[in-house]
């Protein structure tokens, strides 16, 4: 918004110079972005914000000035003895929800022209051209005032009537009215829009732009001037259907002063009669439902407490008072109640502001406030060991060569349906969001791996072929039943880290490719090795996105923390992968669980200085014996001999019988205190594949 220096001058005595104002205007929260020079006037260019509509006008702009300086500000004249007390005219409105008070008054016999040189000088500085002197008088006021203002040729209205309403409650019927507006365009408007008729058609688009039909020309001898208040709602829904905007439209979608109308009204039919000439008639003024100011309860205590001030009781109802509000106080609070142009005031804190503004956010000092985090020493240390801990995860998936990726924590029920979930299992009971953006985003995920998926098909896409990501996010349990919703169970935020590796198994010289659930696997081992976590085992898993051969569940303590494997082929088609030979691995686990189990007190021994023995051997057993069962009841053995033990075959095939397998194990031998010798090693050795071979029905392979 543009306003004249000269013209502001007008209204309040101004003590500093145009730099100063222009910084002050922008302390107190309204931009001066441009400081234009005349020769002989200077124009601001003021950014106003939308919650300040009573600041779009050259008054509004030396209102602020008044509170900040605590001078009295000079409202422009208007009084006036009307030269026709009575009136010929009816004025009704039909809906007063939408047009809340509409006054008018009637000037007969003006004398349209050119406007004065002060007038079109002041209209061109503020972006707005010279039409005739009565139009350039509603604009003036418009801008002087803030309150939008139209003139019709009196003459042109039909039933010296005005009826203020919408096509659905003028006509008694939905339907959509046609209407040539002031630019020469015929538009079509909804049926809830509001219109101003004559007895017979409408003649202006209330609060956007006036018809065609009754435009104020050369010819124009009576003029009715319009000044009412009209819902922001609306206002703002028919300029949006339309497309079109106005300074009128613009000033009324953000709220206008109902009781400044009446004073607008009279200042327009002042100035036209001091320029047009003419003869004023009585004022008709229909008001459905009288304004009421809000009443707010300050506490003198809470403005310090907020902005850290030390005000007094008599410097806060001073700023009030320059902010023109109505006070009434006592010892420990005021009653507020603000003026009607202030719209955006509705709460305590609100006034909190307007009193920051006024004394300065620059004075305010700055100081660190003093708050209990409200949680014992104890509970504070478990925080710092969990996020160091999964601090520990992220650096070491990082090391191994993984990008972390960051992604909403949104999915769809088609990602499940991707991974075959089954319908009775939990990740099935999702959150579901009620407004959700986009259908691929209308619940909150169960599981990391669609999300880390699509990071991966959208890499493979853009041309990149060697892909690890992983994320540490959270995903949501919902525990409530489809049957059973309790309202007031939140759903179950569980920490999870997610990891994903795609290659293409493409043969090159020189280069042995390791098997991927393997690779996969050793991340795993690396993940618990960094978090000082034993025990793991490896079972088959019954996920059913998994290669049944190339996937495990992670159990530790029985309870299960995760799985890992190799993805469907099946699915890696689904995700419209199209490469050559595509892999893709990954692995899921649940940090919460895992926390539970990883050592924090680290205690050392010191190795054995004495040498190793290893032994190696081969047994048949049956197909579906697992490693991991093989490896415990090597545990179990009562020996402290034993260090290590290692299982580097499995065999299927020639010289093996039917669903047999040949297991081969090292087992590495050494002792703390000496130097252990062969005979001693073979009689353990021999006693263990013993022990081995009845707990498991087994036979030594020759």
């Amino acid at each position: 918004m543009k306003v004249s220096f000269h013209w502001l001058k007008e209204f309040i005595h101004i003590p500093d110079d145009i730099e100063k104002i222009a910084q002050i205007l922008t302390e107190i929260g309204h931009e001066v972005e441009a400081v234009e020079r005349y020769e002989d006037d200077v124009v601001l260019e003021i950014n106003i914000t939308p919650n300040r509509p009573d600041c779009l006008s050259v008054f509004g702009i030396a209102r602020e000035l008044s509170a900040y300086y605590g001078v009295p500000i000079k409202f422009p004249e208007y009084n006036f003895t009307p030269d026709v007390i009575d009136l010929n005219f009816n004025v009704s409105i039909f809906d007063p929800d939408l047009c809340n008070r509409y006054a008018g008054r009637i000037v007969k016999n003006v004398k349209i022209s050119t406007s004065p040189e002060w007038m079109r000088q002041r209209l061109e500085k503020s972006g707005i051209r010279s039409i005739n002197n009565v139009v350039d008088v509603t604009n003036y006021v418009l801008l002087e005032l803030g309150h939008p203002l139209h003139a019709f040729d009196l003459n042109s209205l039909k039933g010296n009537m005005i009826r203020v309403g919408t096509p659905k409650t003028i006509l008694g019927r939905a339907g959509k009215i046609k209407t040539k507006t002031l630019d020469g365009v015929e538009r079509q408007v909804s049926d809830d829009a509001l219109l101003i008729w004559d007895s017979e058609e409408p003649i202006a688009i209330a609060g956007v732009m006036g018809g065609l039909n009754t435009e104020v020309t050369e010819n124009t001898k009576d003029i009715f001037i319009e000044s009412a208040h009209f819902n922001p709602i609306s206002i703002r829904r028919t300029s949006k259907n339309l497309g079109l905007k106005t300074e009128s439209s613009y000033r009324f979608e953000r709220g206008c002063d109902i009781k400044l109308l009446k004073k607008a009204l009279d200042r327009c039919a002042f100035l036209i009669k001091n320029i047009a000439g003419g003869q004023i008639f009585g004022k008709i003024d229909i008001y459905p439902k009288i304004f009421q100011p809000t009443e707010i309860n300050l506490r003198y205590e809470k403005v310090n407490t907020v902005l850290g001030l030390n005000l007094s009781k008599e410097d806060i109802d001073i700023y009030l008072k320059n902010l023109s509000f109505e006070v009434e106080s006592d010892d420990e609070r005021v009653k507020v109640r603000p003026p009607s142009y202030r719209n955006d005031i509705k709460r305590e804190i609100d006034i909190i502001e307007e009193i920051a503004r006024l004394y300065g956010y620059d004075k305010i000092p700055t100081n660190m406030p003093f708050a209990s985090i409200g949680i014992d020493d104890q509970v504070s240390r478990q925080l710092s060991l969990q996020n160091s801990f999964r601090e520990r995860i992220r650096n070491t998936l990082l090391n191994y060569g993984f990008n972390e990726t960051i992604n909403f924590s949104f999915m769809s029920h088609q990602d499940l349906d991707l991974l075959k979930i089954p319908q009775e299992d939990p990740r099935r009971k999702t959150v579901n969001i009620l407004n959700p953006l986009r259908v691929e985003d209308s619940c909150m995920r169960t599981t990391l791996i669609p999300s880390l998926l699509k990071n991966v098909i959208f890499n493979v896409s853009h041309g990149n072929r060697d892909l690890r990501f992983f994320e540490i996010s959270r995903i949501f349990l919902n525990e409530n039943s489809s049957k059973e919703q309790v309202k007031d169970r939140l759903p179950v935020e569980i920490v999870n880290v997610g990891v994903i590796n795609y290659k293409e198994k493409v043969k090159t010289l020189y280069k042995e490719e390791s098997h991927d659930f393997y690779l996969m696997k050793g991340v795993v081992e690396a993940l618990l090795n960094a978090c000082k976590i034993k025990d793991c085992v490896f079972v088959r898993t019954t996920e059913p996105f998994l290669h049944p051969g190339q996937s495990a569940d992670i159990y530790i303590s029985n309870s299960k923390i995760g799985f890992l494997g190799v993805l469907l082929p099946t699915i890696i088609n689904d995700c419209g992968i199209k490469t050559q030979k595509p892999s893709i691995s990954l692995f899921e686990l649940d940090l919460g669980k895992l926390f539970k189990y990883h050592t924090v007190d680290i205690r050392y021994r010191p190795f054995s200085k004495y040498p190793y023995i290893e032994r190696d051997t081969a047994i048949v057993v049956d197909s579906n014996l697992e490693a991991i069962t093989f490896q415990n009841l090597i545990k179990q053995y009562p020996t402290d001999l034993i260090e290590e033990i290692s299982l580097f075959d499995i065999y299927q095939g020639a010289n093996i019988p039917p669903n047999k397998k040949s297991v081969a194990f090292r087992i590495r031998y050494r002792a703390l205190d000496r130097t252990l010798k062969d005979e001693e090693v073979d009689t353990l050795h021999s006693q263990l594949v013993s022990f081995i071979l009845e707990k498991t029905k087994g036979q030594i392979r020759m």
